[in-house]
């Protein structure tokens, strides 16, 4: 499926004409993926010689006292990497060890480092880090720089055993002990660096674990993992609707996450009646967003979007989604984590 860009509301949710172009070239070798290739080399080039810098030591990687995880995407666009990070953290709670999380925060209004709390505003910290804190209670700090994160949050959370990293394959500042490669249906796409294709870095490249979070894998090699939808859909006040209670009544679903109709597939494959779908523009603010005159039926929307909606339409209905990867995925992490020596620097 290819990426989303900006979006309009409607029934179609459609991608505004140049997004989609540019969409669709990044899935083909046509013509405008020809046209901007030259700008890939560039581009790739420039990468080239910043993973080279860090590599000599002319720039440096800090490496924090504790195993680091690093959960990214070598494609643009949503692959699904949050699930991926709520799954890990939530395997190695279960192992009983002590997580915390850092993140840059993409598309928050402010630019330091903090702690993301239970009352911290969306807009702050990040409809994903947000989210990731409120599904896993683990300790969340963001900053523009993921080093800085660590730093803070091993500061605030001394007893602190791992740190997994929302995003981050290409922030190399912070060294890693794990790297999780995620890709969705589309896998690499053209094949193509950005501009002309939809690849931040060359693939294949090295990686600990591959991970696809889609139902249909693009290509072959790594591990799989299985999507649903919850039973049931989550109030504001933690009051839970059946889904399956739903059924048969008309309802409107919104998503502002990169591939909406993911989403509204999902909803409809459960047999519920979408008669309006509202697809917005990836980590949407909502700010000023009003539910649609004379709709007055129940409005569902996804887990990530709830976090900052809720302040908006208190009563729409957050729809969890349970991403489950395969046994031998965990069991793959347990054992490179396993295998670490433990001598990480302060």
């Amino acid at each position: 499926m290819p990426l989303q860009g900006r979006r309009t509301t409607g029934n179609s949710g459609a991608a505004s004409a140049p997004a989609s172009r540019l969409q669709r070239a990044w899935l083909h070798r046509g013509p405008l993926a020809w046209l901007l290739w030259p700008l890939s080399l560039l581009y790739a080039a420039l990468f080239s010689l910043r993973r080279r810098l860090y590599r000599i030591g002319w720039l440096k990687a800090y490496r924090v006292r504790v195993p680091v995880i690093v959960v990214g995407n070598v494609i643009a666009g949503g692959a699904g990497k949050t699930p991926v990070v709520m799954a890990v953290v939530r395997h190695l709670q279960a192992r009983g060890l002590s997580v915390g999380v850092v993140s840059r925060g993409y598309g928050r209004r402010t630019d330091d480092c903090r702690e993301v709390l239970d009352e911290s505003d969306p807009q702050d910290v990040g409809d994903e880090p947000a989210l990731i804190r409120r599904a896993t209670g683990a300790p969340v700090f963001v900053a523009r720089r993921r080093v800085e994160a660590a730093r803070a949050l091993l500061a605030r959370h001394p007893a602190t055993q791992v740190i997994v990293s929302d995003d981050g394959l290409q922030h190399l500042a912070l060294a890693r002990d794990v790297e999780i490669c995620v890709f969705d249906d589309r896998g690499v796409g053209n094949g193509w660096r950005l501009p002309a294709g939809p690849l931040r870095e060359q693939w294949p490249r090295p990686c600990d674990l591959v991970l696809h979070s889609g139902e249909h894998p693009a290509f072959e090699g790594g591990y799989t993992a299985t999507r649903a939808l919850a039973q049931d859909a989550v109030a504001s006040d933690g009051q839970r609707t059946p889904l399956d209670a739903l059924a048969g009544t008309p309802v409107i679903a919104l998503a502002a996450i990169a591939r909406p109709e993911a989403f509204f597939g999902m909803l409809r494959a459960r047999g519920l009646t979408l008669t309006k779908t509202i697809a917005l523009p990836d980590h949407f603010d909502f700010g000023g967003w009003q539910r649609p005159s004379g709709l007055e039926h129940p409005l569902l929307c996804t887990e990530k979007d709830a976090v900052k909606l809720w302040r908006h339409a208190p009563d729409a209905l957050a729809v969890p989604l349970h991403f489950a990867p395969e046994p031998q995925f965990f069991a793959a992490l347990d054992a490179k984590l396993s295998s670490l020596d433990g001598s990480q620097a302060a």
